[in-house]
């Protein structure tokens, strides 16, 4: 076995799709509409869905917004330099949530930042875990 994706539901897909692929650099793998089930799928990841685990983006059509609950928590990206990417982020119109820094009780150097839905995705930076 092995993880193939995660799914988000997102309110504007091309909005969720030019923050995850200009701002944290992935692709767009594939994209399929299903008009007759009112909905529309787009892959993104760093690789080939044969060898990375990738985000599945869903838009069901008309919805805009939705409930974030309790129980889920952030999509986690490795990264060089989590200082550098909360820049880059920053500089590209993107908005971090917490700053680069150690994290509490620990020293792993961790950021959040916060997708257009309000989705958590947090860098650890490569190294420190």
């Amino acid at each position: 076995m092995r993880m193939l994706h995660t799914m988000l539901r997102v309110g504007n897909l091309e909005r969720s799709i030019k923050f995850y692929t200009e701002i944290l650099g992935m692709q767009v793998l594939r994209q399929h509409d299903f008009p007759e089930g009112k909905f529309t799928l787009a892959f993104v990841g760093y690789g080939a869905e044969s060898d990375h685990t990738v985000l599945e983006l869903t838009y069901n059509y008309g919805v805009e917004s939705y409930d974030m609950g309790k129980a889920y928590g952030h999509i986690a990206l490795e990264v060089e330099d989590a200082y550098k990417a909360c820049a880059a982020v920053k500089a590209a119109g993107g908005k971090v949530v917490r700053e680069a820094g150690p994290m509490l009780h620990g020293t792993t150097v961790i950021a959040f930042v916060e997708d257009p839905d309000g989705y958590k995705v947090e860098f650890i930076q490569a190294g420190t875990f």
